[in-house]
């Protein structure tokens, strides 16, 4: 459902938050953050919306719509959304994205609930981390939340991993950053806390993929493995990891955090995490 469809249905006329994206369908926002409003017997609804890029001219006007209360923002729109809100919090601004917008006493501000969402698994596992360093494959949006999250986390070096290293230029004043090829790095292995997937490698419906080729797993071994695909719930990074004995840390952890900041942000109300836990799990197994 595009934009334009979802302001011509009845959908619209009523309270309501959305994700803005392009694609969406195969999102897991619309049934987590529809679980907490119906623990809470709230009228309100999440709508999944596939945002185009003809359709923005109509977005001003829509995100001050009485029946308008908050969204989430997702690929590829993260860093423009900015342009239609009134102020982004301090790490929307240093990450240079927004995933969250809220809308208090009639301005809409923009927060990024990514870089919470991805440490919040981490807590019980601060003394594996301290003073070490890490690898992140990927070096898009959702990378430069887990930088952010990682340097929180006391990592003291990060070894970015692209396909094309050169071209990068967006972590040039990070002294911690280095951006390296997928050729080198299991030289950095040995030593690493933690390896980070950020890429949509494994995702749903390509399950098979995997950052890590097969010959290089036991690289792995030593270190957390953490993925931000959750559609396999074990994807094939993660099976890999935990074949050669590595502890693992799934996306959908990272997406149930974020979600719950987000939520608190719109209303107010502890996020029931171990209802919408359950809920995601249950429909992930299934």
């Amino acid at each position: 459902m595009n934009l334009t469809n979802f302001l011509q249905s009845d959908r619209a006329d009523n309270p309501h938050y959305l994700l803005l994206g392009h694609p969406v369908e195969h999102s897991w926002s619309p049934l987590m953050h529809n679980t907490a409003l119906k623990f809470y017997d709230m009228s309100a609804r999440y709508f999944a919306v596939d945002l185009q890029n003809n359709e923005f001219s109509r977005l001003s006007s829509y995100l001050n719509s009485p029946t308008f209360l908050g969204a989430n923002v997702t690929i590829p729109y993260k860093q423009m959304i900015s342009d239609y809100l009134d102020d982004t919090d301090t790490i929307a601004k240093d990450i240079g994205a927004v995933n969250t917008i809220v809308k208090e006493s009639g301005r809409l501000w923009g927060a990024n609930t990514d870089c919470v969402g991805f440490t919040a698994p981490l807590e019980s596992l601060e003394h594996q981390l301290k003073d070490g360093s890490a690898i992140v494959f990927g070096t898009g949006g959702a990378a430069k939340a887990v930088v952010a999250g990682l340097e929180k986390k006391g990592i003291e070096e990060i070894y970015l991993i692209s396909r094309n290293p050169h071209s990068q230029t967006f972590f040039n004043d990070y002294s911690y950053v280095n951006i390296e090829s997928y050729h080198s790095w299991t030289t950095f292995a040995d030593e690493t806390a933690i390896i980070v997937n950020t890429t949509p490698l494994g995702m749903h419906p390509k399950v098979n993929e995997s950052p890590v080729r097969e010959s290089e797993k036991e690289s792995l071994a030593n270190s957390i493995c953490y993925d931000l695909v959750y559609n396999p719930l074990e994807t094939t990074f993660l099976q890999q990891a935990q074949s050669v004995g590595a502890e693992t840390i799934s996306g959908l952890e990272m997406l149930i955090h974020q979600g719950s900041r987000s939520f608190e942000y719109w209303t107010g109300r502890p996020f029931p995490i171990g209802t919408v836990r359950e809920k995601l799990y249950e429909q992930l197994k299934n």
